[in-house]
């Protein structure tokens, strides 16, 4: 008899199964801080088995429905941050593109924006998400950059207050504009942390993106092999950071706009909100909008008169543009009922976009610049930051070689 007839069925990928949807409501945002093991803590809230959890978050991450899996960071804790909005002529939007997706480790979300109307700043077209470590300039970084592609301009735009992080594409679908809340938006502060050589270690370690044969229960043994350290120290190491807020939480990332094999598509419409509110109430609209569960981001930034001086800002996905649409006329209804003007506001919707972690290591920025020739002014040299780093990272690869 034929060894085909034992085989078992193919396991499923697609997020439109229910398993894979459960799995992935809970995956996707909702393990927050460090957990020491993350998918037995996805099986207890999702209500399946570990060994469920495993085999399709391995189905679907070899399959390309999940992007990546890693333990996220509060990277705005770690490195100084922030959108920039470039104008660059059409005809090199797209090499600029491709350059800030393959050749800036620093840059994270790089998205093409067009607004449905002729409006201030609908000539920045290319946005992106940048992370530059402590210790180096942003201004220079951004100038570089410029140079690279061919930038006529640009806008930074660092966050001034947080109000909602959370992605939950799955948990957010069918989900009713104008829902929110009882309780206001929770505002962080983007304050920097320092830390120490041995905290970058275990933090470089943590953050690397779990292949197909790590998704295992106790998935940190191996990682604390590769820092040098006992189990116990690198989860104790890990725990100090999460308590000190530099730790995100361990989620499982969708391709948002791209089909899987299967045509299927988490989502299909990528909306940043603009809002100018009277100076002064920056805060408290942020409350107000950060109560609205359809945001993934938001955020207090200062367009500057680019971008008819709005400051907060907040992004959308959704498969209907129409929906999404609803969804900002809610949150406009809300604001307006809060007693917060709104005297300016704007879509910018994406299009071409790839996302993808920002490095934020200071020692990897340093070694970015020597390769690309990009000269740097390093208080962090001045504070030994980097020379002890990269000492504990030799001793360490040392140690790993002797055993």
């Amino acid at each position: 008899m034929s060894a085909n007839l034992f085989a078992s069925p193919a396991i499923p990928a697609e997020i439109s199964d229910p398993v894979n949807a459960r799995i992935l409501a809970v995956s996707e945002d909702r393990i927050t801080g460090f957990v020491e093991e993350p998918f037995a803590t996805i099986a207890a809230a999702a209500a399946i088995d570990e060994g469920v959890i495993i085999e399709r978050l391995q189905a679907m991450l070899t399959a390309g429905v999940v992007r990546r899996i890693r333990q996220t960071l509060m990277a705005t804790n770690l490195a100084p941050g922030a959108l920039v909005a470039w104008r660059v002529a059409p005809d090199k939007l797209d090499s600029a593109f491709n350059y800030m997706v393959k050749e800036d480790p620093f840059s994270g979300h790089v998205v093409i924006r067009s607004t449905d109307a002729d409006t201030p700043g609908s000539v920045y077209r290319l946005w992106t998400t940048l992370k530059v470590p402590q210790g180096f300039s942003m201004q220079r970084h951004c100038e570089f950059l410029a140079a690279a592609v061919g930038a006529e301009t640009f806008r930074i735009m660092p966050a001034k207050r947080l109000f909602a992080l959370g992605v939950g594409h799955v948990r957010r679908r069918g989900m009713e504009p104008g829902s929110r809340s009882e309780e206001p938006g929770r505002v962080l502060d983007m304050n920097i942390v320092e830390l120490s050589p041995l905290e970058w270690r275990v933090l470089t370690s943590l953050k690397r993106e779990f292949t197909v044969d790590e998704i295992t229960p106790n998935p940190w043994r191996g990682r604390a092999e590769d820092a040098g350290l006992p189990l116990d120290e690198f989860i104790r190491i890990a725990h100090s950071l999460s308590e000190r807020e530099v730790i995100g939480r361990f989620s499982t990332f969708l391709e948002h706009v791209k089909p899987s094999s299967t045509g299927e598509r988490v989502t299909r419409y990528n909306a940043l909100f603009h809002w100018r509110v009277p100076p002064g109430r920056e805060i408290e609209a942020g409350k107000e909008i950060g109560r609205h569960h359809i945001l993934t981001h938001a955020y207090w930034r200062e367009g500057g008169p680019e971008f008819a001086n709005v400051n907060v800002m907040a992004v959308a996905h959704g498969t209907d543009k129409q929906l999404v649409l609803e969804h900002k006329a809610a949150i406009d209804r809300h604001l307006d009922e809060a007693g917060i003007p709104i005297s300016y506001t704007n879509v910018f919707w994406g299009g071409r976009s790839e996302i993808k972690p920002s490095e934020i290591s200071p020692v990897e920025y340093q070694a970015w610049a020597n390769r690309v020739g990009l000269s740097t002014e390093i208080e962090m040299r001045q504070r030994g930051i980097g020379q002890r780093e990269t000492g504990q990272r030799e001793t360490a690869q040392r140690e790993m070689g002797q055993r």
